[in-house]
């Protein structure tokens, strides 16, 4: 761990209070402990005090020191080991902390991380030339599939593209960060299946189950509850009470037969949006549903003969070996062929691959623009890292 000291006595403000409605909110939290604990609410009170300023100042450590009677050097302690502590100033609009540890770096938090380096400045904790943007690079923040992240203030921003943070960088430089709905970035539903749903998909379908789930005629006999012979499904089989004869019966002494309860299949809901993987995506393309968008050619991209040297569609975010070998079917080869798509095209290839919006999510266009203007150094210049 890193020996964490307080900011240079020259950006130290002189004095440190709470606001009227964060000196209240204080008092009313150290009532909250037993007499001879309110020491305990030392790490609320500098949290709300770096809330206020952005960051702990020395100001704020002695004041909250004082409002507990702690000696000064207890509660520096306190505020130098934490490290959800600022010790110095941040950015006044956004302070992002990227999630570096094993699943967000195994989902891209390296790309994200050169995102904040070429948008804010090189180094963590310094301060973009307004100083309204900084950075750093954290332990675990609790939202491993929903990796890669970064946390802004309160909120956490999930399944992000190096696209998206420089997107999202973006509007909070401008003031506008309340316009970010925090959460996945993605169409995924918190923490749902990336891929979508794997179960009861069909809506139809489950509707049938559920409806052969209990034959018609033979009702479910729910045994009312004062009846003290109720059935206890928890017990051994050998009991008489939960012992089933031939006839599928339950018998229970001195109560009435119960037929066994049946459990029903529960329909898929329709609120679930299906975000489809590539590896799915290539799957679906050209079956079921999708048979019907490929019949609407008024709107698919003009196809040519395969070149003698097509470019490697893989370089475009969002596009693998699979969706790629689909795009050459469609006698799509060139960048200059995909940065050429008008939004129409666009949704109907987005259609035809089952993708959900992707193809706008990661930019596709913007992508094959720079990869057709001047390959990989064009791609690094515009979006400040390397094609995939």
């Amino acid at each position: 761990m890193s020996v964490r000291r307080l900011a240079e006595d020259r950006v130290q403000p002189a004095s440190f209070s709470f606001n009227e409605e964060n000196a209240a909110w204080a008092e009313k939290t150290i009532r909250k402990y037993p007499e001879g604990r309110q020491q305990s609410a030392v790490i609320p009170l500098l949290m709300r005090a770096q809330e206020q300023e952005g960051w702990v100042t020395r100001a704020a450590i002695e004041h909250v020191a004082d409002m507990l009677a702690m000696p000064y050097i207890r509660v520096l302690e306190v505020a130098t080991f934490y490290t959800q502590f600022q010790l110095k100033p941040v950015g006044t609009r956004a302070h992002i902390q990227v999630c570096g540890t094993t699943p967000c770096m195994l989902r891209g938090a390296e790309d994200l991380i050169e995102v904040c380096k070429h948008k804010i400045h090189h180094d963590p904790f310094e301060l973009n030339a307004d100083g309204t943007l900084s950075w750093e690079e954290v332990e675990c923040q609790g939202a491993c599939v929903n990796a890669p992240m970064v946390m802004i203030f309160k909120d956490s921003y999930e399944d992000l593209t190096p696209a998206q943070l420089e997107d999202i960088i973006d509007r909070f430089e401008a003031g506008r960060g309340g316009e970010v709905k925090p959460g996945p970035q993605t169409d995924r539903i918190y923490s749902a299946p990336a891929g979508g749903p794997t179960t009861l998909v069909d809506a139809t379908s489950a509707k049938k189950t559920t409806a052969k789930a209990v034959p018609a005629g033979e009702e479910t006999v729910h045994v009312p509850p004062a009846n003290a012979g109720r059935v206890d499904e928890s017990a051994d089989e050998t009991n008489p009470a939960v012992r089933s004869p031939a006839n599928g019966k339950t018998a229970v002494p001195g109560g009435p037969e119960v037929k066994p309860a049946r459990k029903r299949a529960t329909p898929a809901s329709d609120e679930i949006k299906e975000v489809i993987s590539e590896t799915a995506a290539a799957d679906a393309a050209g079956k079921g549903p999708v048979d019907e968008i490929s019949r609407d050619d008024k709107n698919r991209p003009a196809g040519i003969e395969k070149p003698a040297t097509p470019d490697d569609l893989k370089m475009i975010s969002g596009v693998g070996p699979k969706i790629e070998a689909i795009l050459h079917e469609l006698g799509i080869y060139t960048f200059a062929q995909i940065a050429a798509w008008k939004k129409a095209e666009r949704e109907w290839v987005d259609g035809y691959l089952k993708f959900g919006g992707r193809i706008e999510r990661d930019d596709w266009v913007k992508q094959a623009k720079a990869l057709a203007k001047g390959g990989e150094a064009e791609y690094i210049k515009v979006f400040g890292k390397k094609p995939r």
